[in-house]
């Protein structure tokens, strides 16, 4: 018959007095009497069907039995301290959380997280990842995001990050594998990788360069720009590039663009939050920095 779980305090209780060998003193830790202590091993001990300790006339010793339960029981109040102290620690208050598109974060804010570092030092930044959102107000669990779309969300403030041209992408050896890609009428010949969701996609480009009449064909299709851009440069296929998001993999020679064709997007991404998330003692430096490193860039 399986044993349910003791309740946290008998288990707490247990591992103060393990590690101390002595109830008294394992009150004092735990900010309880020394009766309470000892109610609660009782309690325990009774719901285990087993003794842990040896009561001696000057201390505590553990039983075969304790001395074996105690490492887990140990391991479990200490990871839950850390997770505690990480989460809802000191300092947490002053934590600034960004929800970040994954695809920007990767390929444009990533490399330069070490710069953020090195001139921000004392602020601490949690980065958690968005997908698709709808055109609502924040969800109210993070204080600035960052996100992929027209600017055009309701009572929030936005700072567009981006002005992209839209390209086909491929890695070199993708070239050398399937033949020319020298003029758009060729796309039909070549694996195209599709990413859904974006308005500006592949039937967007084709249309601004005057080729719409062209039927694309076989395709692989992505939920994420950023696994798309992956597959590309694994040479997968030909996918819809971005300049701000692949300008650094054509430097590399990772990605080539074989067609001269450009098309300016009309999508962006933008860091997008509320008047009151400017209150928020980290807000302006985060804002302020990302707006310079656009700028720059």
């Amino acid at each position: 018959m399986k044993k349910n779980l003791p309740p946290l305090n008998w288990l707490r209780a247990f591992e103060a007095s393990a590690r101390h060998l002595s109830f008294t003193h394992a009150s004092t830790e735990l900010n309880l009497t020394q009766a309470a202590i000892s109610h609660q091993i009782k309690g325990l001990e009774c719901q285990l069907g087993c003794v842990l300790f040896k009561r001696l006339p000057r201390g505590l010793e553990l039983t075969d039995a304790g001395a074996a339960y105690l490492p887990a029981v140990h391991e479990s109040v200490e990871r839950l301290k850390a997770a505690t102290e990480e989460i809802f620690g000191q300092g947490q208050n002053n934590l600034l959380t960004v929800k970040i598109n994954m695809v920007f974060f990767m390929r444009w804010l990533a490399p330069r997280m070490k710069e953020f570092r090195r001139l921000h030092p004392k602020i601490n930044l949690r980065i958690t990842s968005n997908i698709w959102l709808d055109n609502k107000e924040s969800s109210g669990d993070c204080d600035m995001e960052v996100r992929y779309g027209r600017g055009k969300w309701p009572s929030l403030q936005c700072d567009r990050l981006t002005r992209d041209e839209l390209f086909p992408v491929c890695s070199p050896c993708y070239l050398e594998e399937n033949g020319p890609l020298t003029s758009p009428k060729d796309l039909p010949d070549h694996t195209i990788l599709h990413v859904i969701g974006y308005q500006e996609g592949w039937g967007y480009w084709l249309k601004q360069t005057k080729h719409s009449d062209l039927e694309l064909g076989q395709s692989y299709q992505f939920d994420t720009l950023v696994t798309a851009l992956e597959m590309a440069a694994l040479g997968e296929g030909v996918a819809l590039g971005r300049t701000s998001l692949v300008e650094n993999a054509i430097k590399s020679g990772q990605l080539v663009a074989p067609l001269e064709q450009r098309v300016p997007t009309e999508e962006a991404f933008y860091l997008v939050y509320s008047n009151n998330s400017l209150e928020h003692p980290h807000a302006v430096a985060f804002r302020n920095w990302i707006l310079n490193e656009i700028h720059e860039g």
